[in-house]
């Protein structure tokens, strides 16, 4: 670990629902930290880090932005992500290169569906976070009522280090609990409130260590020095390790709070550790495409040093890469810098072929992603000009480059195009960036949901492709049901003198595509697949014969065994006034939604429960029109489970089906008329 790594450098994620205001937040730690001269307007479309034109005018991040500036001498690379849940994926990428997170909260409308996705990921990965409550000048904002929610929604670890001079209208800004109570006048009336506030935070530090209890048993709230030198340094450690978590007040749009706030990303958010001396170790979290460099890839870099013109191995594709260039990206701007050592953030140009999520050189340093973005949805794609159709496909092969959770599904027979997508916020988006960046006019389908298939029960598949001749592969798959949410597991069984190792591998590679289709046209999840037979002849196989037998085995053990239909799951929470509630749980019934009884907290109603996303589709837009926007409802996935026995729902196939095989052979063989 170098002293330099140690001292001057911090990697932090601001991270939130959609409105908190992270964007606002980001503009104004830049412009107190002296970063930029003129603080930009999220609304206006002038922020630093909303650089694409949808952004500026929808006044939404659609992209994590990279930006950095320096505070006490520390060099802050800061990324500021989307907070619409139709961009989660770009939350995704960005976490995972992140040492530390600051999780902004409105204390308007408090802990939401989406913050609570990001706190579950963030602990996943064991990201220390700070979280911030914004908007205190706001009308409705209560700090009491938002620390009781973190408290009870995210974590009981919740600290907070300062106390708020005011709500709504009366906030003017924050008492520092490391501090010692003003003696001014003016300030008096807060006297009481700062001094149980500070002895609970001492009293939550005494709890985590027994010398630090017996201290503070025997001592009391103690004084200034002893409180920087003792106590402070101690809840350091801890929030250093995500044992506990600073919350922060402040009103970023009125500029409250920030300086506050880079404080606690420098004292309270761990700095990178890595050699520069060490093996190149790093990660591809973000592509983007510059007018004047083209490709660039976005990389932080755990261990090593990567400079101007090196040869890089990734290790992914396990290739050599040549880098051309490093830059350092902040907003709208990049200079080439020519180095990227252990601990820092920057574009490299050049790494022809790259992808989001290739390992950089060694991958034993790389920390595991948390899969937060599911798309649930597909869309089918329309072009205006039969000319463009080309101009599309290529289009949206750049698109999903740099998301590739669109999963552009080209084909070529039908000339159809299908993506993935997250939700209708998305699709706007796409046709915007489609028309600004490319020219292009599209226009997509009512959104279909996403169904998947699973194994009824456990059965086997079995194929003997030996003719037409030359041909030569017989194989058996033991296929077993999982538990939901288990995913694929393969295996291999066979002796390497009754099927090379060579046919085999090809046999691994063939199984996950045979499997994106089942019976119902969905992919099948969920299973575990034996090879327990296999044989090659040694005259009459041809590698060849592996890629059309493997899909013909799969789906000859689906039609054996059968699926049953999974539908995607929302779990919900939904606050309505209570002269709603009778009609608002008639319709989660006729949704098939499962919820537990309602709470009453005064005249309003809250409800938690789960319900499929086939039902609930148009429902937001529905509650809004009953409630007269008085409802709130906060809905995140929750999983895929078993379907009714009479929800029906076919996807047309696509291609020929493997279960025809005579036909199937021909068209594999290019030889269908």
């Amino acid at each position: 670990m170098t002293i330099e790594n140690q001292t001057i450098r911090r990697n932090v994620g601001i991270f939130a629902h959609v409105d908190a205001g992270k964007t606002t937040t980001t503009e104004h730690l830049l412009y107190e930290s002296g970063r930029i001269r003129m603080l930009g307007n999220v609304d206006r479309g002038t922020s630093q880090t909303d650089s694409l034109d949808v952004e500026r005018e929808r006044g939404i991040s659609v992209r994590a932005a990279a930006t950095m500036f320096n505070w006490r001498d520390i060099s802050v690379n800061l990324v500021d992500t989307p907070g619409h849940v139709d961009f989660l994926s770009e939350v995704e990428r960005s976490m995972r290169v992140m040492d530390g997170a600051v999780l902004i909260i409105s204390a308007a409308e408090g802990v939401q569906a989406q913050t609570e996705v990001i706190w579950h990921a963030l602990r996943k990965l064991s990201i220390p976070t700070i979280i911030y409550v914004n908007k205190m000048d706001r009308i409705g904002a209560d700090d009491k009522r938002v620390l009781g929610d973190i408290r009870k929604l995210l974590s009981q670890q919740a600290t907070p280090v300062q106390i708020a001079k005011g709500t709504a209208e009366t906030f003017d800004g924050t008492y520092d609990l490391w501090d010692t109570f003003p003696a001014r006048a003016a300030d008096q009336d807060y006297g009481s409130l700062f001094n149980a506030a500070q002895a609970e935070l001492i009293e939550t530090l005494a709890q985590t260590e027994e010398a630090l209890l017996e201290r503070y048993l025997n001592e009391g709230v103690p004084n200034t020095t002893a409180l920087h030198k003792v106590w402070k340094s101690e809840f350091q450690a801890l929030t250093i390790r995500g044992s506990l978590f600073p919350v922060l007040y402040g009103s970023s749009g009125k500029g409250i709070g920030i300086k506050q706030l880079l404080d606690g990303i420098i004292e309270y958010l761990p700095a990178p550790i890595g050699q520069p001396s060490a093996p190149v170790s790093g990660v591809v979290f973000k592509i983007e495409r510059d007018k004047t460099m083209g490709r660039m890839a976005f990389v932080r870099l755990y261990q090593g040093t990567i400079r101007n013109r090196d040869t890089v191995r990734n290790l992914s594709q396990e290739l050599d890469v040549k880098v051309t260039q490093i830059r350092k990206i902040d907003g709208h701007k990049s200079e080439d810098v020519g180095l990227l050592q252990a601990g820092d953030i920057a574009a490299v140009c050049g790494m022809q072929h790259v992808q989001i999520g290739d390992i950089l050189g060694s991958g034993e340093s790389i920390p595991a992603e948390a899969k937060l973005a599911v798309p649930l949805l597909t869309v089918q794609v329309h072009w205006a000009n039969e000319q463009d159709y080309p101009l599309v496909i290529a289009a949206l092969q750049e698109l999903e480059d740099e998301d590739p959770l669109l999963a552009l599904q080209w084909l070529q027979e039908e000339r159809e195009l299908h993506l993935k997508v997250m939700g209708p916020i998305q699709l706007e988006i796409l046709s915007r960036l489609l028309d600004s960046r490319f020219g292009l006019q599209v226009t997509f389908s009512q959104p279909s949901v996403i169904y998947k298939e699973t194994l009824c029960q456990a059965g086997e598949g079995f194929i003997a492709y030996t003719m037409p001749k030359p041909c030569w592969a017989i194989l058996r798959f033991k296929m077993e049901p999982l538990p939901l949410g288990s995913g694929l597991e393969y295996h291999a069984e066979v002796r390497a003198e009754d099927l090379l190792p060579q046919y085999q591998n090809e046999v691994a590679r063939r199984v996950p595509e045979a499997l994106q289709q089942g019976l119902s046209g969905w992919e099948v999840v969920d299973l575990r697949i034996t090879l327990i037979e296999g044989q090659h002849h040694v005259w009459h196989t041809h590698p060849l014969d592996f890629v059309v037998a493997t899909p013909m085995a799969i789906m000859n053990g689906l039609h054996q065994i059968g699926t049953k239909l999974l539908e995607p799951i929302l779990q919900f929470r939904l606050s309505i006034p209570e002269e709603f509630g009778g009609k608002v749980m008639s319709d989660l019934v006729i949704m098939r939604a499962k919820f537990e009884a309602p709470s009453q907290q005064g005249d309003r109603m809250t409800i938690h429960g789960r319900l499929p996303v086939a039902t609930s589709l148009d429902y937001a837009v529905k509650l809004g029109s009953l409630t007269k926007g008085r409802a709130s409802l906060s809905t995140f996935f929750d999983g895929y489970e078993e379907c009714p026995s009479d929800v029906i729902a076919e996807r047309e196939r696509r291609g020929v089906n493997p279960l025809d095989t005579a036909k199937y052979i021909l068209s594999v063989r290019n030889a269908l008329l």
